[in-house]
């Protein structure tokens, strides 16, 4: 599948955002090996610490149905933004574990800008089991 395919997806996601507080929609869209698209979108709560991202929607959502990280093939991630979206950082974190470090994830917004990241560029130097 082609990056901006899966950035599609995740644009499709992303229509499904519940986001009344921030009115920031954003959606991701993982690929795995056997072309299955796992598709996930931020959901608000009026407690803002139990809202989900749209990014470990996606990948939680995945590991639901049996993918593991050998898996994965390509993440993608968008939002109405400038720039390309970026991943907060407690996505990076659970990316850090959960998505495969040789791996492309895009980083998209609405107009087409699509940045082609690893996890380490979005996390050096990250905190994982070695550190326990």
């Amino acid at each position: 599948m082609r990056k901006e395919d899966l950035v599609y997806r995740a644009i499709e996601a992303r229509e499904m955002s519940y986001s009344p507080y921030s009115k920031f929609a954003v959606g991701a869209a993982l690929l795995t090996s056997d072309g299955e698209v796992y598709l996930g979108t931020n959901i608000e709560n009026a407690a803002y610490g139990l809202t989900m991202c749209a990014e470990r929607n996606a990948i939680f959502n995945a590991y639901c149905h049996g993918v593991t990280q050998d898996d994965i093939e390509a993440l993608a991630i968008v939002a109405d933004t400038d720039l390309p979206v970026s991943p907060c950082g407690s996505c990076r974190q659970v990316l850090s574990e959960l998505f495969p470090h040789d791996k492309e994830i895009y980083l998209a917004n609405l107009k087409g800008d699509i940045k082609v990241v690893k996890i380490e560029d979005l996390l050096p130097y990250s905190f994982d089991s070695d550190d326990l």
